[in-house]
């Protein structure tokens, strides 16, 4: 039987929260779980798992006047924590990666957070400071590892924090108002809360599967010059 979040009892909550389902997550904290969520994901390392596209996009969603349900979200309370959490996160990464340097990043035996740590690094390198800080925000993994890196290859500091400041905004309140939107032009659209989440997630996941593609064709189109000739 469906409930309110606030009127269960806060251990059951708690227990009941799911920390890679946007559902979960906005049912148990609302906005406030926005702003931890986008925070972590762009500032600590250990936070390159969490779902921040999807969490925007049914935020979104959760805060239109035609989504009926229990969970009702207000759309200026979750823009607000949003911006905030993403913002504040990138700022807090960049000052990591200045203090730590690369070891901290080398140290990671993560599987997906080196990979996303090589293909950081190739941002920086094709499309320069502005346009792959930018970029870095639509890409999961990259958006959590680009902020480190930047700091450790010391990136100047007003450079970062302007660019980053335009990415997090377009990233987060674009993706939170196209929630919105449709949610406001669909009646009762939390009935296909997860099909349109998992066409979030595909969408999110498309840019990191096309640079996959590309590192694994590179090395046969493009030999290695610092190889010896063939005999």
């Amino acid at each position: 039987m469906p409930a309110a979040a606030a009127d269960l009892p806060v251990t059951v909550v708690t227990q009941a929260v799911n920390v890679l389902d946007a559902g979960s997550l906005l049912a148990a904290f609302g906005a406030l779980g926005v702003a931890v969520v986008l925070f972590a994901e762009t500032g600590l390392l250990v936070g390159f798992f969490l779902p921040g596209d999807s969490l925007l996009f049914t935020a979104g969603l959760l805060c239109a006047p035609g989504a009926g349900g229990a969970v009702h979200l207000s759309l200026p309370q979750v823009l607000a924590a949003a911006a905030v959490g993403t913002l504040a996160g990138s700022q807090t990464g960049y000052w990591i990666g200045r203090r730590g340097g690369r070891a901290l990043l080398a140290r990671s035996r993560a599987h997906r957070l080196r990979a996303g740590l090589v293909r950081a690094e190739e941002y920086l390198a094709r499309y320069g400071h502005a346009k792959a800080i930018v970029l870095a925000r639509f890409v999961p993994v990259v958006r959590t590892v680009l902020n480190p890196l930047a700091g450790a290859l010391g990136v100047p500091g007003r450079t970062f924090t302007l660019w980053q400041t335009a990415g997090g905004l377009i990233w987060t309140l674009g993706l939170t108002l196209a929630g919105y939107a449709l949610g406001a032009s669909i009646p009762e659209v939390d009935r296909y809360l997860l099909p349109l989440v998992a066409l979030v997630v595909i969408a999110s996941l498309t840019p990191l599967a096309v640079e996959v593609l590309r590192s694994r064709r590179r090395p046969a189109a493009e030999p290695d010059p610092s190889a010896p000739p063939p005999s």
